[in-house]
């Protein structure tokens, strides 16, 4: 096989195994909501429980990444994908809380491959290239989706404990169309002494803490409203468990499809103009969905009179649809400015802000249940998500905006008196 050849295929099977990862990653979205109700657990602690394998997923991208570039894609990625299979099917035959929690951790490293074959496809391809190519294997995330069209299907038809043998059987199969379509080049190698906690100094620079801000957004942001999003349209809208999973993916889908479409708008239009307006229609979009179904009684001439406030299913689904799409561009868009602002550095820094990212995804399920046990609102948890992309306008006003719309009349100015 020719060389062009060996990069469409590492191509191909690493988007393919990075979509089944992701959706054995997302798999509590969808189990947890039976498991939840056998277990009678309060929303706290489902947080918890769909927060676990995205944990270990963040944790594990790090060491990966450093892996990857010292022993290379195909084997860290056939290795880490068969890891998770016992876990996984071991989910069948768990019984109390905290088996899940455990169990969860180990599959949860199957999140991780985000980080092996980013380097791994990006290192087949022309400089050139690497932009679309990273682009298309990130349209993985659509795997958040897939798995909401799979299990619904078999937790209705079979019960929930056959998703986790047949997520196994999937994994596994995986794992043996990688190896025999993955290649290997020994000159994609580099020896790499990285260390953690050298990655955990860059945190130093105040823009790579403000990308993992953005980062914990758009990723993070996308993880937990995939996960949690399923049970919302349950508690919310009274829907049965396939309606909601499949208006969830309405969500999931385009956040995971149109990355490749970020990139090349970053490319044309500059990560900042991208993140800018991504930020702001997220804005917009969470304030309308953080206002709760209100009923509303005025004093008139005529009597009292009721008014209802709130979202039907049909305006909730648009503005979801629109977040995810905003969502997918801004993430193409952040790793933008890491290319655009350490292009010698852009594997540590990328390390550092998908950590960054992942623990994002990990934190807001379980505030989003601690916020519903505390306020008895589902909507809560798109205030909390309002607030925080308040903070990074706000930001990004201050440390971008603002500062150049300063020098750019100063330059006018300059110029006026030349």
């Amino acid at each position: 096989m020719t060389k062009k050849g060996q990069a469409l295929s590492v191509l191909i099977v690493s988007t393919f195994a990075f979509t089944v990862c992701f959706m054995v990653w997302m798999m509590f979205a969808v189990i947890g909501i039976p498991i939840r109700k056998t277990l009678d657990l309060n929303a706290t602690q489902f947080g918890l429980l769909m927060a676990m394998p995205v944990l270990t997923g963040s944790l594990i991208r790090v060491p990966l990444g450093i892996w990857t570039d010292k022993y290379g894609g195909r084997i860290v990625m056939t290795i880490l994908m068969a890891s998770t299979v016992p876990a996984i099917w071991l989910m069948t035959y768990a019984t109390a809380f905290w088996h899940y929690l455990t169990i969860g951790l180990f599959v949860g490293m199957a999140g991780g491959a985000f980080s092996v074959g980013t380097p791994y496809v990006a290192r087949w391809f022309p400089r050139k290239q690497q932009g679309f190519a990273m682009g298309i294997f990130g349209m993985g995330n659509a795997g958040a989706a897939l798995n909401k069209f799979l299990a619904p299907a078999l937790v209705v038809g079979f019960g929930w404990t056959l998703v986790p043998q047949v997520y196994a059987g999937i994994m596994l199969g995986t794992v043996v169309l990688f190896w025999l379509f993955s290649h290997s080049d020994p000159t994609h190698l580099v020896p790499s002494h990285t260390k953690f906690v050298d990655q955990l100094k860059s945190l130093k620079d105040p823009k790579v803490f403000k990308y993992c801000q953005y980062y914990s957004i758009v990723f993070g942001g996308y993880v937990a409203l995939s996960l949690w999003m399923v049970q919302y349209y349950v508690g919310e809208f009274g829907l049965d468990i396939r309606t909601a999973a499949l208006l969830a993916a309405c969500f999931s889908l385009p956040g995971g499809i149109l990355r490749a479409v970020g990139g090349w708008l970053s490319d044309k239009y500059g990560a900042h103009s991208m993140t800018w307006w991504v930020l702001w229609v997220s804005w917009i979009c969470l304030f309308l969905l953080s206002y709760p179904q209100t009923d509303l009684t005025i004093a008139t001439t005529a009597g009292p009179k009721t008014f209802h406030i709130g979202l039907n299913v049909y305006l909730f689904t648009i503005l979801m649809f629109t977040l995810g799409v905003a969502w997918a561009f801004g993430k193409a868009s952040v790793f933008k400015y890491i290319s655009d602002d350490y292009p010698s550095n852009i594997g540590a820094i990328s390390g550092i802000v998908g950590l960054a990212g992942g623990l994002g995804g990990f934190l807001l399920p379980i505030m989003f249940g601690a916020l519903m046990d505390l306020t008895g609102m589902r909507s809560s948890a798109f205030m909390l998500m309002y607030g925080i992309v308040w903070v990074s306008l706000i930001w990004m006003y201050w440390t971008e905006v603002r500062g150049s719309d300063y020098l750019g009349n100063k330059a006018s100015l300059l110029n006026v008196q030349s």
